[in-house]
């Protein structure tokens, strides 16, 4: 069973329904959902995306959208190690490059965002939401 790591913008896609990202991001945790695939994230996501749905909603709609999510989703833990590897890396996102390093320590296989040039020193595989559907969706016709 794949084990991704899924970055803020898809999470946001599904929780603030942004078109036209929304369908192949909410597709992701459908898959989640369904256990046919292991869903990451870290802490510094879900601080983010909180202080995003409240400023764009409500505090309740982010702490309730949040509650949901966690009903699906792993918190990956952030060590000393993943922040002193990415105060060392070639990464221009700080932020990146904690969950990056937080999933080469965990045995992560994809990383999934819209933005991959955020991630060009990765050597996980990089997909947007569709490219990863693209590939499960040919795994599994096998």
């Amino acid at each position: 069973m794949h084990k991704i790591f899924v970055d803020s913008d898809v999470l946001l896609d599904v929780l603030a329904r942004r078109l036209p990202f929304y369908n192949d991001s909410a597709a992701i945790l459908t898959l989640a959902d369904r256990k046919l695939i292991h869903v990451y994230t870290t802490p510094v996501i879900i601080a983010n995306i909180f202080y995003i749905l409240r400023k764009m909603k409500t505090k309740v709609f982010a702490l309730e959208s949040l509650r949901k999510l966690r009903i699906i989703i792993n918190i990956l833990s952030v060590t000393e190690n993943n922040i002193d590897k990415a105060l060392m890396s070639k990464f221009n996102d700080f932020e990146d490059a904690i969950q990056y390093f937080a999933s080469i320590e965990n045995n992560l296989e994809f990383i999934i965002t819209r933005n991959k040039k955020d991630y060009k020193e990765s050597k996980i595989s990089v997909c947007t939401p569709g490219e990863f559907l693209e590939i499960f969706n040919s795994q599994r016709k096998k």
